[in-house]
């Protein structure tokens, strides 16, 4: 079978982002790895945590698209670790409520400087305008998708 002749992988937008999304993200990744030996699910946890205060496990997975067993994994190391404390939900007895510890805060501190730093590295060569095209660019493309996935879903 011969290739489909309109389609480039290297043209390809979905692939572009991901590989760019992947390279940014080990290169921030390797801040928060070196100095506090955390995952990308656990720092991610911790600035969500950090940001919107108490979450449940579900409440952080809609927000940083990560499925609930990335979710779980990450919560159970930061909580061994002492980064995050557990408290039941008071509005569902199934469910529990995460936030940061003292510990976890400090953490989070220490690592945002770290990840703005990478950040600022990585977008050097970009004008301030560039900067808040592709911000909003991507805001736009993450929505859209989130639109044509609820789409997907509710014709099935």
């Amino acid at each position: 079978m011969s290739p489909t002749p309109d389609f480039r992988l290297d043209d390809f937008i979905p692939y572009l982002l991901s590989v760019a999304a992947n390279a940014v993200s080990d290169a921030v990744a390797a801040a928060y790895r070196i100095s506090h030996d955390l995952s990308t699910p656990e720092w991610r946890l911790i600035a969500v945590l950090a940001e919107d205060g108490g979450l449940t496990p579900q409440a952080i997975g809609r927000r940083t698209r990560m499925d609930k067993v990335t979710v779980s994994r990450a919560s159970v190391s930061l909580l061994e670790r002492g980064f995050v404390r557990r408290a039941p939900n008071p509005v569902d007895q199934r469910s529990h409520i995460l936030s940061l510890s003292a510990s976890g805060l400090s953490v989070y501190h220490e690592v945002a400087p770290l990840a703005l730093r990478v950040q600022e590295q990585i977008l050097e060569g970009f004008s301030p305008q560039e900067i808040e095209s592709l911000s909003r660019l991507l805001v736009r493309a993450e929505a859209a998708a989130t639109v044509s996935d609820e789409s997907r879903k509710a014709t099935r």
